[in-house]
């Protein structure tokens, strides 16, 4: 059985403030992207084993940390379930705000629940998938939704972004540490996400912001450079995804790209 999770993209993030379990208590809009798009096959096997193919990464995990075989061990166990063999092979980015290891994990535990006729449904699947990362969830349903508390409470918002053409940008050499980037950045103060988002999308530059901006480009220059380049390429709106370090812009489809 195969399945080639995508990623997910941030519109707007907001961190309203820092819990006493040492998470932050953030508001985003998440929607996701299949632009970049890995690859998990599973199937039943004598003895469990998993391989992972990771392409143009440059970090490498040792495998039992995946969160995929992560996945998969915890229904296993849950089960009782026979062993399988995972094997991975990674074509989105790592570390770079888009969210494709918790894809992975996802794409894992909707395999199984199929490989072997447990029919979870999504509620349960998405208990599941919370155990493994705050923002695993999301991509169960993979539908534009709001995210608050650590990222793992879920509201379907509709978005329709059909209009334009998405371009993800994610430079090489920067990795940007996400703990790193919780410690330095500040408490949201401007406009409202809900607020922001309810403009129209050209009026979203400047409103609908990611909070994680600020300190990120200070530290790494290049990002900033790279979104005001999507501005000057025609972007109607351009921003970082999560705590970076890809950064993408929404362009108004034209006929050229009608389609893609």
């Amino acid at each position: 059985m195969i399945l080639y999770p995508g990623c997910k993209l941030n519109l707007g993030l907001s961190v309203l403030s820092e819990r006493e379990d040492g998470f932050h208590d953030i508001e985003t809009l998440l929607v996701p992207y299949e632009g970049m798009c890995d690859r998990i096959v599973m199937k039943e096997a004598p003895e469990f084993g998993a391989d992972i193919d990771y392409g143009d990464c440059a970090e490498r995990w040792p495998v039992e940390k995946d969160l995929a075989v992560r996945a998969f061990l915890m229904l296993q166990d849950e089960f009782g379930l026979p062993p399988v063999h995972i094997s991975l092979k990674k074509e989105a980015p790592v570390g770079a705000g888009l969210a494709s290891g918790s894809s992975d994990a996802v794409a894992a535990l909707k395999l199984t629940d199929a490989l072997f006729s447990l029919r979870l449904g999504e509620d349960r699947l998405r208990g599941y998938a919370s155990r493994l990362g705050s923002d695993c969830a999301f991509f169960v349903s993979n539908e534009p939704a709001i995210a608050t508390g650590k990222g793992d409470r879920l509201e379907p918002y509709p978005v329709d972004l059909s209009r334009y053409r998405i371009k993800v940008v994610v430079p090489e050499g920067i990795r940007v540490n996400t703990a790193e980037a919780y410690a330095e950045v500040g408490v949201h103060s401007g406009e409202p996400l809900r607020e922001a988002l309810s403009r129209p999308v050209e009026q979203w530059r400047g409103h609908l912001v990611n909070d994680f901006e600020k300190s990120v480009f200070a530290r790494y220059p290049e990002l900033g450079r790279i979104k005001d380049s999507l501005y000057e390429e025609g972007a109607v709106y351009a921003s970082m995804s999560g705590s970076g370090a890809a950064v993408y812009g929404l362009f108004e489809r034209d006929e050229e790209h009608k389609g893609v």
